[in-house]
């Protein structure tokens, strides 16, 4: 940032960056403990579909390297595409795991990066639950570098219980880079895995 971005209030956004990604298993501890999420075991990546056979290649290696452990009653990872043409994949680890399955949310999206998709990549998200089955998300926004909670009412289609949400917020502010533009805690509505 130079100074006459200084001087006009202007600031440099923070770029992605897929090892914050890492910080989500204790993250995970902090929000069990502190409010009574636990992980669900289940875990998303949305991004903007593109044709094309680099694209199905890429799909192909996504595929290959989540489906691994197939073969020892592991669960294939879901491809699947939402109202808005988006697509989004789901893959599944032991609730207990989520390190492995931190480890999935960064393979894919450094596979899509690498491959040149990087662009079309828009955000991953880990699920959650309390006692009582309420969802909650922990949403990574890729092109920003941040965080947000995003906890729909299960009880009410399209509503958010934004209580919730900034509680998550406050207990999560030393363990995760959290979003501070509540503008862009956009609702992942149907979001697979929540």
């Amino acid at each position: 940032m130079g100074w006459w971005d200084a001087i006009l209030g202007r600031s440099r956004q923070v770029g992605p960056d897929l090892d914050r990604l890492f910080a989500l298993p204790s993250a995970a501890v902090t929000l069990q403990a502190g409010a009574g999420f636990a992980p669900t075991g289940l875990a998303s990546v949305c991004f903007a579909s593109v044709e094309g056979g680099a694209f199905d290649r890429i799909r192909r290696e996504v595929g290959e390297l989540l489906d691994t452990d197939v073969a020892r009653g592991g669960v294939p990872v879901e491809f699947s595409r939402d109202a808005y043409g988006y697509t989004w994949l789901l893959a599944r680890q032991p609730p207990e795991d989520t390190a492995a399955l931190v480890s999935d949310l960064h393979a894919v999206n450094t596979l899509l990066q690498d491959g040149g998709f990087g662009p079309q990549l828009l955000c991953s998200l880990m699920a959650f639950a309390d006692g009582d089955r309420r969802p909650l998300a922990l949403v990574y926004l890729y092109k920003r570098g941040t965080f947000y909670p995003f906890a729909p009412l299960p009880a009410a289609h399209d509503k958010r219980d934004n209580a919730l949400e900034l509680q998550v917020r406050a207990l999560l502010a030393d363990d995760l880079r959290i979003e501070k533009d509540l503008g862009r805690w956009f609702p992942v509505w149907g979001a697979p895995g929540l």
